[in-house]
């Protein structure tokens, strides 16, 4: 993989560059802070960004929304030392494809990385069609669904994701207002819907949903499987939840189970 690094301590951007290269990965930049960063992300295009959270200028969240508006298909593995309790949750939210908390283990950030790359994998099969080892077509009718989600890198995977699994995804979008719009519209058979978006979020478009199509299957897709919120969610008509950052086997484990597969 081509790994760029984003690290203010200059002695972690050395550990790491060291374990990518040995590794067999290329390092195709190492950057102490995040000013100007979307410049070098365009001109690099790296495979992945390891990024860290408190950085000079700019904080890594800010970051990643930036990139991934932007690069989506850019997996971003985020790093911190920081003990805020809903730091990874808010990570995820923001599109992170990983999460590494300082201090760390060699085994832990290449697992990490690892997962990362299984799961971008398995979302780009679907496009390669005629590859090796293609899953068989789904016999019969295929079933739609619709991805609400306001990260452009969660819907790129979460397509990919849904089509491996037998799904036809007719419609993404980026708020719960039109979600609403494009259920009502396509009638979709599964519905994944971020629970924070901006304008509507998911909860709240819950119930407007579940009224226009109530044979729908609305999944959750949230960082946090917080009991009050899975409850709420439950409540309003939510079949379950899907956790970011997305896994594939997770996935594919809910949805077979969800279509009687």
């Amino acid at each position: 993989m081509r790994i760029m690094i984003v690290d203010d301590n200059a002695a972690m951007r050395k550990l790491l560059a060291a374990l990518f290269a040995a590794a067999g990965h290329e390092v195709v930049g190492s950057f102490g802070d995040g000013d100007g960063l979307e410049d070098q992300v365009r001109s690099i295009l790296p495979d992945v960004l390891c990024l860290d959270y408190h950085l000079p200028g700019r904080d890594g969240l800010t970051i990643i929304k930036s990139i991934q508006a932007e690069w989506p298909q850019i997996d971003v593995v985020f790093m911190t030392a920081s003990a805020e309790t809903d730091i990874e949750e808010r990570a995820a939210d923001a599109g992170a494809s990983g999460f590494i908390r300082k201090p760390f283990g060699q085994v832990q950030i290449f697992a990490e990385l690892q997962a990362v790359a299984d799961t971008r994998h398995a979302a780009n099969h679907q496009a390669g069609a005629g590859a090796p080892n293609a899953p068989a077509p789904v016999r019969g009718k295929r079933e739609t669904a619709v991805i609400a989600d306001d990260n452009g890198s969660v819907r790129l995977v979460l397509k990919g994701l849904l089509e491996e699994n037998g799904l036809i995804v007719v419609q993404s979008v980026a708020n719960g207002a039109e979600a609403v719009q494009a259920v009502r519209n396509h009638q979709p058979r599964v519905l994944c819907l971020d629970v924070n978006m901006p304008v509507m979020g998911g909860l709240e478009a819950l119930p407007q949903i579940v009224e226009a199509s109530p044979q729908t299957s609305v999944i959750m897709v949230t960082g946090c499987a917080d009991k009050k919120l899975v409850s709420q969610a439950a409540g309003l008509g939510a079949v379950g939840y899907i956790l970011k950052p997305l896994r594939p086997a997770y996935v594919e484990t809910f949805i077979r189970r969800l279509l009687g597969r």
